[in-house]
């Protein structure tokens, strides 16, 4: 097992219908801006059950999804089985299932998955990524605090340590939105983060 996934063994069934009942353009509002042009390539880091990747690839986009939780990636293949997504099972930091070509994708997509890694793990996640983003390309990284969910590891997110992690490998910050409510009922305490990076 991942270490970041604890606790999600314990909710597989709500969370895969909580997740898909989400709306990617409500979810991921402040990143639609910053989508590259089409045709582009996309990468979903811990892909959960797959509806941001689905809306990507319905899109138009040529989208690779990484998910460590099987059961995850299992209700993503059936519930979007006509979708062209290329699901894989993977996960942060090294994102091992991805070949070591560099500059494979144009956007990244990061969405609740960095509070789950601890401080080591984003220094690595951060240098893989610079890796396998085009020159010009974007990650966009939505960052949680907050009482622990569905997955009980959680650790604080600092946005302003986080981009400048990112500017140390590279990268430029064009969006940063703090501390926004969650869209989710019942959840006053959990406040979001977002920022979206470019690679120079």
């Amino acid at each position: 097992m991942v270490a970041g996934t604890e606790g999600y063994e314990n909710y597989i069934l709500r969370f895969i219908e909580s997740s898909q009942n989400l709306d990617f353009n409500e979810v991921c509002k402040d990143f639609i801006a910053f989508l590259p042009s089409k045709p582009a390539y996309v990468l979903d880091v811990g892909s959960g059950a797959g509806q941001n990747a689905a809306s990507l690839a319905a899109q138009g986009f040529t989208v690779t999804a990484v998910e460590p939780m099987p059961e995850f990636v299992d209700a993503a293949k059936k519930t979007y089985k006509g979708s062209p997504v290329k699901w894989l099972s993977g996960s942060l930091p090294d994102i091992s299932c991805l070949s070591s070509d560099s500059g494979q994708f144009d956007f990244v997509l990061i969405d609740g998955v960095w509070h789950h890694l601890e401080k080591a793990e984003r220094e690595m996640a951060v240098m893989r990524l610079s890796a396998l983003i085009k020159q010009g390309g974007k990650c966009a990284i939505s960052l949680r605090n907050g009482p622990a969910g569905m997955g009980s590891k959680v650790y604080p997110t600092d946005s302003k340590i986080t981009v400048e992690s990112f500017e140390n490998h590279g990268f430029e910050c064009i969006f940063h939105l703090k501390n926004q409510s969650s869209i989710l009922p019942n959840k006053e305490n959990v406040k979001w983060s977002r920022i979206v990076l470019q690679k120079c």
